[in-house]
């Protein structure tokens, strides 16, 4: 009895239980309200902090710019946040209500508009005057298609291979056949003159690459070591280097004096129907039936870049002697193609001539020319891209429609006449109309 008289009663003890748990609860209701409110009040501070500066333009902006963008309307107030401090408060940010589209400044009369429509027209670029061009002489003398042709430095006669596996060489000013080479067991398919030597170069479908003194005319040098038929050829203009391309996919360097092959430049997987050399890097440039060109690095033996741009085969290319930039030519629309060298860049197309691509050329002046395979001639301005006349190829009395296409093509050292080869087995020389 005595030890339960000693306990505190339990009421009271219920009754100070409950209060404390009223608290607790009715404590954590108010801290929700509160936190609501305290992350407004951040929200609103971090807002004006990050983009007071950026809110509104500077004065000599502002007119420059004029009204730019949506107008807020004026009928309706700004509203500030809610809760949180007053409007008036300026620590805090105003977030604007919906406004209404207004007209894009490109299609106002703002100053902004004007200024871009100015620079607009400062960007187009005016092709340049070219004259036009006419044919001039026929020469026939080979008995298959003609596949290539060459103009010596001085400019006096110039070369052409053909199907009959003869070289011939005419006289620029007449047109008369001067010499006959014989030797090739094959087409010849391509020629060059050295700039340096008394030497003709020569390839041919015979897998045969020969060097012929025109001192004696005579072939003193082979260079064997293509697996197939051998379809263009480039001299270096300054290095005692030959570049061959063939049918067996690759592209040979060769050592002119030595006959050594110096590189196999291997990465195409088709034939590879052109190749050129220049000075400056990328010193070969290779155009494939895998429809790919290759700018390579020539010390190496490597590929520096591979252009993938073009759909069907790359047969042929064009390097500017003046300009630091080379074309590409295949078959399909978009088929002729600008670069950029060193790093292959992509200009622009020539839009326009819808063939296969069989031989371009471009003189100084900025004449470029492209013929197809279907005999259409096409004369271009290369800075622009514009092309300035179109004509056919007309094939010799006797030979077939078909016949019309063209094989090859170069200007003579003035760049006032251009030389072409075609499938009705002449030679066509057209010149600049003054």
């Amino acid at each position: 009895m005595t030890s339960t008289s000693t306990l505190p009663p339990l009421e009271p003890l219920l009754r100070t239980s409950l209060k404390r748990t009223r608290d607790i609860f009715s404590a954590s209701s108010a801290d929700a309200k509160d936190t609501e409110k305290s992350t407004r009040l951040k929200l609103s501070i971090k807002v004006h902090d990050e983009y007071k500066y950026a809110s509104v333009l500077p004065p000599a902006l502002l007119a420059q710019q004029g009204q730019v963008g949506p107008a807020r309307p004026k009928s309706m107030p700004v509203k500030a946040i809610t809760a949180g401090p007053s409007s008036s408060d300026p620590t805090l940010a105003l977030i604007p209500a919906p406004a209404a589209p207004k007209q894009s400044t490109f299609t106002s009369s703002t100053t902004l508009s004007k200024a871009l429509a100015r620079h607009k027209t400062t960007r187009t670029i005016k092709p340049e005057f070219h004259p036009q061009w006419a044919l001039k002489r026929v020469i026939s003398g080979h008995l298959g298609w003609v596949r290539s042709v060459a103009v010596e430095p001085g400019n006096k006669w110039f070369a052409t291979g053909a199907g009959d596996r003869v070289i011939k060489i005419w006289d620029l000013a007449s047109g008369e056949l001067k010499l006959s080479l014989t030797g090739h067991i094959s087409t010849v398919r391509g020629l060059e003159v050295s700039p340096r030597h008394p030497y003709l170069f020569s390839c041919g479908e015979d897998k045969m690459v020969k060097c012929w003194d025109l001192e004696a005319n005579k072939v003193i040098r082979h260079y064997h070591g293509h697996l197939s038929g051998v379809y263009s050829l480039s001299l270096h203009p300054t290095l005692d280097v030959l570049v061959t391309s063939g049918r067996d996919a690759s592209a040979r360097v060769w050592d002119m004096r030595t006959k050594a092959n110096i590189h196999v430049l291997s990465g195409h997987t088709a034939t590879v129907a052109a190749v050129k050399a220049q000075e400056s890097d990328p010193q070969v440039i290779t155009g494939s039936m895998d429809s790919t060109v290759r700018l390579w690095d020539l010390a190496a033996g490597k590929t520096m870049v591979q252009l993938t741009h073009h759909k069907k085969s790359v047969r042929a290319l064009a390097v500017h002697p003046t300009e630091y930039s080379f074309a590409s030519g295949s078959a399909g629309g978009n088929n002729i193609k600008k670069w950029k060298c060193p790093e292959g860049t992509f200009v622009f197309n020539f839009a326009g001539h819808n063939a296969i691509i069989n031989t371009m050329s471009v003189n100084r002046d900025g004449v470029f020319f492209s013929g197809g395979d279907n005999g259409t001639l096409t004369f271009w301005d290369y800075a622009t891209g514009t092309p300035f006349q179109t004509m056919d190829d007309i094939p010799q009395p006797g030979s077939l429609e078909a016949e019309a296409g063209v094989f090859c093509s170069t200007f003579d050292h003035t760049g006032t006449r251009l030389i072409t080869g075609g499938a009705d087995k002449t030679i066509k020389i057209y010149a600049e109309q003054s």
